[in-house]
């Protein structure tokens, strides 16, 4: 078999495999993409995101010192939040990660200490962990964070939403959230304008809201798309 023959299959293999994948994302693109909006920051802002911060009892979730979730059946945690710290499990792997002070973290596999070459790997994987799936849990309370900008937004039906951009912290700083509210203040879904995303103004849901132990209100379903981010197995004391 010729070289060009060869190099015509390898080419018809790739654009076999990768046409229905770029031809589904344009379509993704051009159907949901949208300019991060506009919005007026000030006192209506701060109220609204009040609001939110009131339909889910903030109070309760600032008493709460210790939550317990499981994000996608894929990833485990126990947070700590008086002492600033979070026990990440994934596989075989169980991260003690320090938030402060990541430097301190531990790692163990298969529950024996592990302080090998790729320690801090484990460790910044578990921060990344922790940083996405605990903001798909408690996104709604850190509208007041240090660095946070604040909002108000009309939608096209004229109904008032919240933006939300964090300008420093986590993993992505500069993202942008745009919170969709019922008519108690409580989030129903936010549209995003994120790094990691190359669409902006994705929308995913925020619902199943579970009254835990603690009085804090803390989501159990989320729908982005065709893709479900389900939260089960929480716990607060």
């Amino acid at each position: 078999m010729s070289i060009k023959k060869i190099f015509k299959i390898i080419a018809g293999i790739v654009i076999f495999i990768t046409l229905p994948s770029l031809l589904f994302f344009g379509f993704i693109y051009l159907k949901y993409n949208e300019d991060l909006p506009t919005g007026k920051s000030g006192i209506e802002a701060n109220n609204l995101a009040t609001k939110m911060l009131n339909s889910l009892d903030y109070n309760a979730y600032k008493e709460t010192d210790y939550i317990e979730w499981t994000f996608k059946n894929q990833h485990s945690y126990k947070w700590y939040k008086s002492t600033n710290s979070c026990e990440v499990f994934w596989d075989d792997f169980k991260v003690v990660l320090q938030l402060n002070k990541t430097s301190e973290s531990k790692v163990f596999l298969a529950n024996n200490a592990y302080n090998g070459i790729e320690k801090q790997k484990y460790i910044s994987k578990a921060k990344d962990y922790f940083n996405n799936d605990s903001f798909w849990l408690v996104a709604p309370y850190k509208v007041f964070d240090k660095g946070v900008e604040l909002r108000l937004v009309k939608t096209k039906s004229q109904k008032d939403a919240l933006l939300v951009t964090y300008t420093i912290g986590g993993t992505t700083p500069g993202d942008s959230y745009l919170w969709h509210l019922d008519k108690n203040g409580r989030p129903i879904s936010y549209q995003m304008w994120v790094d990691i995303l190359p669409i902006g103004g994705l929308k995913a849901t925020w619902s199943d809201w579970k009254l835990t132990e603690t009085g804090a209100n803390l989501p159990q379903s989320h729908k982005l798309l065709f893709i479900d981010l389900g939260i089960t197995k929480i716990k607060t004391y």
